[in-house]
């Protein structure tokens, strides 16, 4: 049997992260000491590996979740679990996708704006760019490098989107946050709309976030986790040739602030058991790696700070 910190250091995830697909899927249910400590056995250390896969292939924390509860421990210990070739459920709306994409590629901005309206129109922020509007950019990213949607094409339509990710962030809050939590991507990383949509979800959830851009040097995270003293930093990881940028700017951050928390965010983002060394307790106090859906990964950076969860 496992403590929390055993079993998030074996399973690959951060004790905050545990918490919450414990709390909100009950992917696992641990047994309790007499004094209420969790203690976690080898299936729940099977499970929650199985859950981290998943949610690294794309697949929704519910839609994960679903799938294990309908799995014996016995199939997930033998690895019996689907892998990336496998669809993620709960993916965008195909509908809506085409006519962006189409849109995009008849450089038709009137359209490309009314789609966005009326999407936005229909739900919260967090639903629609989670559910629409970040699913859209992947497939007009597909459609520019099947040579569909040109450059001036993709361009025109991704600005349309970075203009309402924007004013959603900045809707949210315009005060300078004392301690803020730095946001943005790092040195030769320049596809910003997912960081930008996560902190302005962060921000509507009453984060102190202070949101930095694309392709920002390692000094500069480091000139700015220092003149802000901030608490937290979010770097974004969108593909996997961004990965190694964002270890080191990880790695230089922790030399200069042991005391930061560092929070991966986006496909390509680092394993936090990379950074086993960064804290007494390891990656489960340090660093950890944020879920892809945007609430879940607000929801996860707020329990580890400290935060009321966000409605």
């Amino acid at each position: 049997m496992y403590t929390i910190k055993q079993a998030a250091a074996r399973s690959g995830v951060s004790v905050p992260l545990l918490r919450a697909w414990e709390r909100r899927y009950h992917v696992v249910a641990p047994a309790r000491t007499a004094s209420g400590y969790r203690l976690y056995d080898e299936p729940a250390i099977s499970r929650l590996r199985a859950m981290r896969r998943l949610v690294a292939d794309g697949w929704s924390p519910s839609a994960a979740a679903d799938r294990l509860a309908s799995m014996p421990d016995s199939a997930i210990a033998d690895d019996r679990v689907a892998g990336r070739s496998d669809p993620a459920p709960g993916g965008g709306d195909p509908a809506f996708e085409e006519a962006f994409v189409d849109a995009a590629a008849r450089l038709d901005d009137a359209r490309v704006e009314r789609l966005l309206d009326e999407a936005f129109g229909r739900g919260s922020f967090e639903h629609v760019a989670e559910t629409q509007v970040l699913p859209a950019l992947e497939a007009l990213g597909a459609a520019w490098a099947s040579g569909r949607v040109d450059v001036a094409g993709e361009h025109a339509a991704s600005h349309a989107v970075l203009r309402r990710l924007s004013a959603a962030y900045q809707a949210a809050g315009r005060a300078a946050p004392e301690r803020p939590i730095l946001v943005g991507l790092p040195p030769g990383a320049r596809h910003e709309l997912g960081a930008l949509a996560f902190a302005a979800a962060a921000r509507r959830a009453g984060l102190p976030i202070l949101y930095l851009g694309a392709d920002l040097p390692v000094q500069d995270w480091i000139d700015a986790a220092t003149r802000t003293r901030a608490r937290a930093v979010v770097v974004g990881a969108i593909t996997g040739d961004d990965r190694d940028a964002a270890s080191r700017v990880a790695r230089a951050l922790h030399a200069a602030r042991p005391d930061l928390l560092i929070a991966f965010g986006g496909r390509g983002a680092p394993d936090p058991q990379a950074f086993a060394g960064l804290g007494q307790d390891g990656a489960s106090r340090n660093a950890i790696r944020l879920p892809n859906a945007l609430g879940e990964s607000v929801a996860v950076l707020s329990a580890a700070l400290g935060f009321a969860a966000p409605p």
